[in-house]
């Protein structure tokens, strides 16, 4: 019979920071932190983003006065190197946080995760684990090939919410996770939709590569791009400002919230209803192209995250994707469920731990030579 495992969840992000206590997969005890993306926008060094949530993860163990050193793992949201993972366990280590390191930083809760989930284990001598990181990249190395000769494409999409909402339908409808083919749209601060088959990711849209959302500019026509660097009038903070700050539904609109654009389309604001729409339609066309990677045969089309608790939003999307399968609707996210759950499986022996040296081993387009 396999053992209860006390697992500490770290899963730090741009809308909000969860921590929690887990039995297995089931949560005690859980501490949401809810982030201003102004604030956000102050932390400038890597130092000033470490301590910033290091205090939201520090505050929670003091508050209640709990002694990691009687877990028997910490699961982080986190990653190393920008590169190709597989689905499923990565073990915390030095390497990691030294590719962490170097990498530029791009999404600022996955490295702080990633150096205070290793700097408690070393204190604490238990182990630390990623699982189902962002860069998952399991897609056929025919669907990384660009216009671009040498410059492949990189993968990236919301893997752990996704693969678990994925076992948790599969479930509901009697079906084995390995056996189904499922189109999924985890709908955050940034968007992803992928083609999830027999348990893998083979295709995405990242939030760079989709939908605008919330806070991302989605994809960008290139003629844009050439003329936003030719501009010699504008400095470099300008232009990451353009792309990555006054951008989606914020840019538009003066804010993220669907709740508020939401309340103003109900009193009448047709700027905000076109804007809010017209993301909806983005996000159909994207779910309706990977139909395509998959033959046409698709068991469900499955709308996650914090936004599909929208009937507004999700019921645009429903009326354009219907056609290709039933769409089951599952607000939310069970991130931190899915990090114990899968923390604790390997534990158990149930799942392996992958190397993380295979990350850099992968046979790529470029290395072909017929």
């Amino acid at each position: 019979m396999s053992r209860t495992r006390n697992i500490f969840v770290i899963n730090l992000g741009s809308t909000s920071s969860k921590v929690a206590i887990c039995r297995n997969e089931s949560i005690v005890k859980q501490h949401e932190v809810p982030h201003d993306t102004r604030e956000l926008r102050e932390l400038k060094t890597p130092e000033g983003i470490v301590s910033f949530y290091k205090r939201i993860v520090i505050g929670f163990l003091e508050d209640n006065g709990i002694d990691l050193a009687e877990f028997d793992a910490l699961a982080v949201r986190g990653v190393g190197k920008w590169g190709s993972y597989r689905h499923g366990a990565y073990l915390l280590t030095h390497e990691i946080v030294e590719d962490c390191h170097k990498n530029p930083i791009g999404h600022i809760g996955l490295f702080a995760s990633t150096l205070i989930g290793h700097e408690l284990s070393q204190k604490f001598g238990i182990p630390a684990y990623l699982y189902d990181v962002v860069p998952t990249d399991e897609v056929p190395e025919m669907a990384c090939i660009t216009g671009i000769p040498n410059y492949r494409r990189k993968v990236a999409s919301h893997t752990l919410n996704c693969r678990a909402t994925a076992r948790k339908v599969a479930e509901q409808l009697g079906r084995d996770p390995n056996g189904s083919t499922f189109i999924i749209t985890h709908l955050g601060g940034g968007f992803c939709t992928l083609a999830y088959k027999d348990g893998n990711i083979v295709e995405t849209y990242s939030a760079e590569e989709g939908s605008f959302t919330p806070e991302r500019a989605g994809r960008i026509p290139s003629a844009f791009l050439i003329d936003l660097f030719s501009n010699k009038n504008l400095t470099q903070e300008e232009i990451g400002r353009i792309l990555k700050k006054d951008v989606g539904l914020y840019g538009h609109l003066g804010t993220s919230s669907c709740i508020e654009i939401e309340q103003r389309i109900r009193e009448g604001d047709k700027k905000a209803a076109m804007v809010y729409e017209a993301m909806a339609y983005q996000v159909s066309k994207d779910i309706s192209s990977l139909g395509a990677v998959v033959y046409g045969k698709v068991d469900a089309v499955i709308l996650t995250g914090g936004i599909a608790h929208s009937k507004m939003f999700t019921g645009w999307i429903k009326e354009r994707v219907e056609f290709l399968a039933p769409v089951i609707i599952m607000p939310g996210s069970m991130e931190m469920e899915a990090l114990a759950g899968g923390v604790t499986r390997v534990l158990n022996g149930e799942e392996p731990v992958n190397d993380y040296a295979d990350v850099r081993l992968r046979v790529l387009f470029e290395d072909l030579q017929n």
